[in-house]
C-alpha cells in the first residue's frame, strides 16, 4: 500500500468509525447503565433506564444517532513518531469528520465566532478540536474520539484556589457545578475533574478523564479514595436518570491529576451524559486496526 492508498483508507476508517460513535455506545457505558437500572427501586426511574435500552436498540437497528446532538467532534491522538503518515493525521481527521456528517448523519454542530454562522460540516476554526502527543518510536496511533454535546458541556467549568482551600475546596468546586447544572446534562453523568498545574492543564486532564474505563480508579491510593467518596456523595443527591430522582446520579467519577504551583490549586469539571459518546480505536502503520472501546464493533 503507497502513501495516497494509506491516506485514502485512514480517511475512510475514521470516517465510518466517527458516524459509529454517533450511534452506538461504548462496552463499559452500556454495562453500567443496566447496573444501575437494576439497583432502582422506582418505577419512574426504571422506565426511564427501560428507554435508554429502547432508545440504543432503535439506534443500532435503525442505523441512526443515538441522540439528535451527536455534539462538537473531538480527536485526542496518541501517535507514534514513527506513524507513516503523521503528517496528514490533521486533514484526515478534518475530512473525516466532514464525510462523516453527511454520511452518518452527524447533526450540524459547528457555529463560526463572531461570524454566529453554522458551517454546516461539523468543521471550522479549529474544529474538530485536534488534541496532540507525540510517542517516541511507535508506529501506531491510538485515537479517542469524543462528541462533545451541547447539554454535557453546559457544566464544564474551571476555577484556580487559593491553596489553603484544599482538596476540600475541590470537592466543594465540583458540587456546586452538580448541585446548579448537572441536572441539565442528562444523568447519569460521567464526572472527570482536572486537578493541578494552572487552569489550562486542569481543563485537559477533566477532559481526558472522560476517557478511562468505567470502573478504574486513580492510580495513586488517596485519589482512588477522593474518587470513591465524591462519587458516593453525588449518588446521595439522588439526581437519577434524565434527573427525575432515583438512587444514583453518576455512572462514575474520574480525576486525573498534574503537579501543581505550590501558590495554587486548578481545578476543571468536564461532564458526559448517559448517551456518554467516546471510542477509541487503535491504528497500525499497515492500515489494520482495531476498535477496543466498542468489542465486535465493524466498520
Amino acid at each position: 500500500m503507497n502513501k495516497e492508498e494509506k491516506i485514502q483508507a485512514m480517511t475512510e476508517i475514521m470516517t465510518k468509525f466517527t458516524g459509529y460513535m454517533g450511534k452506538h455506545l461504548p462496552d463499559d457505558v452500556t454495562a453500567k447503565l443496566k447496573e444501575l437500572r437494576e439497583q432502582e427501586d422506582s418505577y419512574l426511574a426504571k422506565v426511564v433506564y427501560d428507554s435508554m435500552t429502547e432508545n440504543q436498540e432503535l439506534a443500532n437497528r435503525l442505523n441512526r444517532p443515538c441522540c439528535q446532538d451527536t455534539g462538537v467532534v473531538q480527536y485526542f491522538v496518541k501517535v507514534g513518531s514513527q506513524f507513516p503518515l503523521l503528517a496528514e493525521v490533521q486533514d484526515i481527521l478534518r475530512t473525516a469528520a466532514l464525510e462523516a456528517t453527511k454520511e452518518a448523519p452527524l447533526r450540524h454542530n459547528a457555529v463560526q465566532i463572531f461570524e454566529e454562522k453554522n458551517t454546516g460540516t461539523n468543521t471550522g476554526e479549529r474544529i474538530p478540536w485536534i488534541n496532540w502527543e507525540i510517542i517516541p518510536n511507535e508506529k501506531g496511533i491510538n485515537i479517542e474520539v469524543y462528541m462533545a454535546g451541547g447539554g454535557c458541556s453546559l457544566p464544564g467549568q474551571g476555577k484556580t484556589l487559593m491553596p489553603a482551600a484544599g482538596y476540600e475546596g475541590v470537592v466543594e468546586f465540583v458540587f456546586d457545578v452538580m448541585t446548579s447544572y448537572g441536572i441539565n446534562a442528562c444523568p447519569p453523568l460521567l464526572v472527570g475533574i482536572g486537578i493541578g498545574g494552572s487552569i489550562d492543564v486542569a481543563a485537559e486532564l477533566s477532559k481526558k478523564a472522560l476517557f478511562r474505563p468505567l470502573g478504574v480508579r486513580h492510580s495513586n491510593s488517596r485519589g482512588a479514595e477522593m474518587e470513591r467518596l465524591m462519587e458516593k456523595g453525588l449518588n446521595d443527591l439522588g439526581l437519577g436518570p434524565q434527573g427525575l430522582s432515583g438512587k444514583n446520579s453518576v455512572m462514575g467519577v474520574h480525576m486525573e491529576t498534574a503537579a501543581r504551583h505550590p501558590s495554587t490549586i486548578s481545578v476543571a469539571v468536564s461532564i458526559g451524559c448517559w448517551a456518554h459518546r467516546k471510542g477509541n480505536i487503535q491504528i497500525n502503520e499497515d492500515m489494520t486496526y482495531e476498535i477496543t472501546s466498542h468489542r465486535g464493533g465493524t466498520l
